[in-house]
């Protein structure tokens, strides 16, 4: 029998299958291979005597994560909040290459409208809108999350983003079966509360999939090579190619099309600051190597 993993908690593995979740076991093979189950995972199940079940065998992964520990995701929804907390632009350019790296869909969450200023609103706009879908929506009042549903319709989505942003209060929004537990914004620290504990998959009626995530402030990037960085920015496609030095990285090389393209508007001045931040950490990891 064939189903997903929705949770996995203490060494269980809870497997949807036919519309049942069956607690399983794994195979102790998978450990002596160094393999962990993860949520997400398309598994084939033996049933036992009992409502208990063994995970038999784990079919090939779309793409998989280490932080958070999902597989196959079919989109990510990159979460940040217009206020409390504001927005930190390098952050979510991170996640944003991560997403790109796992060729995943890409949907931009703006939560927290209600709260947030008219030009911060408007910079988010000018940095993000027309490079990938942007949703504006209040986790509070409801606002904005039929456009989200709309996206998210027929997809397996991970809501990604710093704690604290609202990506709780958004899947109950989504899903309120979910009942997750919310937190508020930290006084001392301005960051959320971690009220998540563990991943887990969540259905809805509108006919999502959504990862529950624990909240975090950054994925690893680093994974990326120098050259393969500049083709994980999508307003920078159509330039590349067009520098006039073939291994050229846009940072200080002469006749750069990518360069030249942010002087004159055409990349947001802010997306290009990451990339060159992380061509840094790039070349800084390759040292220490």
């Amino acid at each position: 029998m064939v189903g997903i993993v929705v949770k996995g908690i203490a060494g269980f593995y809870y497997v949807k299958a036919e519309d049942v979740v069956y607690q399983c076991k794994a195979r102790g093979i998978f450990k002596k291979d160094g393999i962990k189950v993860a949520v997400g995972d398309i598994v084939e199940i033996q049933l036992n005597e009992g409502s208990d079940a063994l995970i038999t065998e784990i079919k090939e992964r779309r793409n998989s994560f280490v932080r958070p520990p999902i597989v196959n995701v079919d989109c990510f929804a990159v979460v940040f909040a217009a206020a409390n907390p504001e927005p930190n632009f390098a952050i979510i350019d991170r996640f944003l290459v991560m997403a790109e790296k796992s060729n995943t869909d890409i949907i931009i969450c703006v939560n927290k409208i209600d709260l947030g200023k008219n030009d911060i609103i408007d910079k988010l706009k000018s940095i993000y809108q027309g490079v990938y879908p942007m949703v504006f929506l209040s986790g509070k009042t409801g606002e904005g999350i039929d456009d989200l549903k709309e996206l998210l319709t027929g997809k397996k989505c991970a809501l990604a983003g710093p704690s604290g942003v609202g990506k709780s209060t958004i899947l109950n929004d989504l899903e309120p079966m979910a009942a997750v537990e919310t937190g508020e914004i930290s006084e001392k620290t301005k960051r959320g509360k971690h009220t998540t504990r563990h991943v887990e998959i969540f259905d809805t009626a509108f006919g999502a999939m959504i990862f529950d995530t624990p909240g975090f402030t950054s994925f690893e990037v680093l994974e990326a090579d120098e050259q393969e960085l500049a083709h994980l920015y999508p307003e920078m496609q159509e330039y590349l190619g067009q520098c006039k030095y073939d291994n050229c990285r846009h940072i200080k090389e002469p006749d750069c099309s990518v360069r030249e393209a942010v002087a004159e508007g055409k990349i947001s001045k802010s997306r290009y600051h990451s990339y060159v931040e992380q061509i840094k950490e790039i070349r800084e990891k390759s040292r220490k190597w």
